[in-house]
């Protein structure tokens, strides 16, 4: 009796140390929760719970990608994966693929995710999990959108919408709002965009989601920017950048660093913009974003050609190819297309100003309305 009394005592205090790291998570505290997860998974190691070890490794999983560390995110996901095989848990085996191909999408390696979230998704389809099936609709939208097939997004961003909304799960309901916000922006439906984006951030202040509410002020104030409403724009990403140092956040805040540098080119501020987009480079650095890095280096190419300095902006604008290229993202090779087309047209004679028609056909071939007219680009 004292045996098992001490037994239950100690799944107790474990349980009790998981509980703690989940509800830090839920308030967006993914550092101190992260420390409670390994402190859960250290305990339910020695006892030999399966089940405790799974849910731990699959929540660091989740939290480690919240925070940017994406190669400690995948290799948590891959152990639970390997853990629910040998239990044979599919829907275990389905939830923790999902959650890696989201660590690989950020890593820009969005083939890699598009198989692992599909094999998840037929997993969910033969169990009839319809928040599993909504789910990984929203991760596959979520890797069509870096590999450049943006209308191809928009679509599947409605279905897991419909579903999410149907079963009534408020956060899925707001991220693919966020999702819709994002895809519609880069399609070049502006206004779309910002009344996604409005939505999703009723639903997030709603149910007092941080993260939500940070990530859809970031998108507002893009729809802002990309309307050129500039002010908006300042105000809604001060609101997210708040929000994000609050918590942590290195993922997300890192592309609201980049919009203040693009908002700052666009009203012609090329010195706060530089600043900023070095910034944001440190950080994607640190993250291992390779899509952010280029956009790092499209903002520099392009503020060194604003300057007339052709042969730096060259150098940047030709790495962000290669890297475009080498990754398979479609829109952003679209964009150092551009602007590398650029530098051809100030090099035969250029008198200031910039009223030279921008080539818009790549963008025309993905089926995106943006067109261009001169520079400075307004990157969506």
């Amino acid at each position: 009796m004292e045996q098992l009394s001490n037994n239950l005592e100690k799944f107790s205090k474990i349980d009790s140390i998981l509980s703690q790291a989940e509800k830090l998570r839920e308030k967006s505290f993914y550092p101190q929760s992260l420390r409670l997860f390994k402190k859960a998974l250290q305990g339910y190691t020695k006892i030999c719970d399966q089940d405790g070890i799974f849910h731990c490794m699959f929540s660091l999983g989740d939290t480690y990608r919240m925070v940017g560390n994406f190669e400690l995110s995948a290799k948590s996901y891959s152990n639970a994966i390997e853990l629910a095989k040998k239990t044979r848990a599919s829907i275990k085996v389905a939830d923790a693929k999902v959650g890696l191909g989201l660590s690989l999408r950020a890593q820009g390696k969005w083939k890699e995710a598009v198989r692992l979230i599909r094999e998840s998704k037929k997993i969910y389809q033969k169990k009839d999990d319809r928040q599993g099936i909504a789910f990984t609709l929203w991760a596959e939208a979520g890797a069509l959108r870096i590999k450049g097939d943006i209308n191809g997004a928009i679509r599947i961003f409605k279905e897991s919408h419909k579903i999410f909304k149907s079963i009534k799960d408020v956060h899925g309901t707001g991220y693919c709002l966020c999702g819709l916000g994002g895809t519609s922006r880069i399609a070049g439906q502006f206004k779309d965009s910002l009344n996604y984006y409005i939505s999703a951030n009723r639903l997030f202040s709603d149910i007092k989601d941080t993260f939500g509410k940070a990530y859809s002020y970031c998108g507002i104030g893009n729809a802002h920017r990309m309307l050129k409403d500039y002010k908006s724009a300042f105000t809604n990403f001060s609101k997210a950048t708040r929000l994000y140092k609050k918590i942590g956040d290195k993922v997300s805040y890192s592309y609201t660093i980049w919009s203040l540098a693009i908002t700052h080119k666009m009203t012609g501020n090329y010195k706060m913009a530089h600043d900023y987009l070095i910034k944001a480079m440190m950080l994607f650095k640190k993250t291992k974003d390779p899509r952010g890095i280029i956009y790092c280096r499209l903002g520099l190419g392009e503020i060194a050609l604003l300057k007339g300095k052709k042969t730096a902006a060259r150098k940047y604008l030709s790495a962000s190819l290669q890297e475009s290229i080498k990754n398979n993202f479609a829109v952003e090779k679209c964009h150092a297309k551009t602007l590398i087309y650029c530098t051809g047209i100030i090099s035969k004679g250029w008198r200031g100003g910039f009223s030279e028609k921008i080539d818009n056909r790549c963008y025309n071939r993905l089926g995106l309305k943006l067109g261009f007219q001169g520079l400075p680009l307004n990157i969506p």
